[in-house]
């Protein structure tokens, strides 16, 4: 893809106008008769730039306006948001990565996108598909050996990686420490950067964020490196879908523009601590910022990072209970009568085989039939109503409830079952459910 970038260029004069004041004064008799019919003519068509006509009983005189300073003109929150950039740029990064597997579904994500933009990311290989096709992210030190925060999704898939740091013209290499695919993290680590060169972020702390306040984005948007946007805080209470099992999970949304190649870069605030991880953004169908970016909360980041940090090149798993499950509300009222089921709660409709689930022996719908008359009919499975004593309404969130939890944990499921509320334990597990769902679905045709 060899297409170039067109950039708008706006032209224009900039007047600075100074703050202009006048002195009245009486104009004296000797100075009223000397050219009474001069002074009229010119402050009726040539007066000088800056004075204003007064008649016949004064005269303007301009006063000298304050020279211009720079920080008198710059506002307190523009003068804030240059120390931030100034103080943390050089713990930002650049990662660059080369596909080693075009065939994965990061791969094929990150070229469709490529390919969906009217320019090139300014990249050696075009961002073109074939081995050895490139892309680029962004990413910030978090420890002092050389460990750097970004998305899963900048290098899952990817046979090498290249990182840039700011005003160093050189690549250094790059290794995959850990990747937490389920909440689209990934910890990376730096090789032969001297030690001076490495400038960890500070991490703030998302729970004290409030709507309104400063946002400001660092990274490479569309490999346009080492650049900064700025926003606010649009919403605490947005849930997105996250990471490769889509589980719905609180992000922040902010206004300041992201876009791709921002992805994995840090959103700071303005006492120049890391909030958040620019993960995503909400284009309207352009394939660009249109306003709404979403940012991982850092308190998410900050719990993971000792598990990420002792991965040793592994992903870390979620746990799954291993069912599929709809809103007990699909099914109608009559039949929730009928079936003595609540109102409200997470229908089992599939328990899969070897599922956490399973093993706790929860019941998903199944068929029934009359050997008599051959008439099938549909018995509900259970209806889970509460995940530790916490009342779960909707099957969005019961998947937030489990991948919040490790694996080994054992939660208490409340269920309905024949109208009665029953507890059942169950002892998480990872379960690959898409794994299990395609093998049993190939086993049933």
């Amino acid at each position: 893809m060899n297409k170039t970038l067109s950039i708008l260029a706006l032209t224009g004069s900039l007047v600075l106008g100074g703050l202009v004041g006048y002195d009245i004064r009486e104009r004296s008799a000797d100075a009223g008769a000397a050219a009474p019919s001069t002074q009229t003519a010119q402050t009726a068509g040539t007066q000088p730039a800056g004075t204003t006509a007064t008649g016949a009983q004064g005269q303007m005189v301009q006063t000298l306006a304050q020279p211009y300073s720079d920080s008198r003109a710059r506002t307190e929150s523009e003068a804030n948001t240059v120390q931030v950039v100034k103080d943390r740029r050089d713990g930002l990064v650049l990662i660059t990565v080369k596909e080693g597997d075009n065939s994965s579904a990061q791969a094929q994500l990150r070229q469709r996108l490529q390919q969906q933009l009217p320019f090139d990311f300014g990249l050696p290989d075009g961002g073109g598909q074939g081995q050895g096709a490139t892309a680029t992210g962004s990413g910030f030190f978090v420890t002092s050996g050389g460990d750097i925060i970004t998305n899963n999704h900048v290098v899952e898939g990817a046979s090498e990686i290249t990182v840039h740091l700011h005003g160093n013209t050189k690549g250094y290499k790059a290794r995959v420490v850990a990747r937490a695919p389920d909440f689209d993290l990934a910890l990376i680590r730096v090789e032969g950067v001297p030690a001076s060169e490495i400038r960890p972020l500070p991490l703030g702390n998302s729970d004290q964020l409030d709507v309104g306040l400063k946002a400001i984005a660092m990274g490479a948007p569309f490999g346009l490196d080492f650049s900064v946007s700025e926003g606010i805080i649009s919403s605490l209470e947005r849930q997105v879908a996250v990471g490769t099992k889509g589980v719905n999970q609180n992000v922040i949304q902010t206004d300041a523009a992201i876009n791709p190649g921002n992805s994995g870069g840090p959103l700071l605030n303005s006492a120049g601590q890391v909030i958040g991880v620019n993960t995503q953004i909400l284009t309207g169908g352009i394939g660009q910022s249109a306003g709404v970016g979403f940012a991982i909360p850092v308190n998410t980041v900050k719990k993971l990072l000792p598990e990420l940090r002792a991965g040793k090149g592994g992903v870390i798993q979620t746990p799954s209970l291993g069912v599929g499950i709809n809103d007990v509300a699909s099914l109608s009222a009559a039949e929730r009568k009928q079936a003595k089921l609540p109102e409200q709660g997470v229908l089992i409709g599939r328990v899969y085989q070897g599922s956490p689930a399973a093993a706790a022996g929860l019941r998903g719908s199944r068929t029934l039939i009359d050997e008599s008359t051959g008439q099938r009919t549909t018995q509900p499975g259970d209806v889970i109503t509460a995940v530790d004593g916490q009342p779960i309404t909707g099957a969005e969130q019961l998947p937030q409830q489990i991948i919040s939890r490790k694996i080994g944990d054992t939660v208490t499921l409340t269920v309905i079952r024949d109208g009665q509320p029953r507890d059942v334990k169950v002892t998480l597990k990872a379960f690959d459910l898409a794994a299990a769902a395609q093998r049993e679905d190939t086993q049933g045709q």
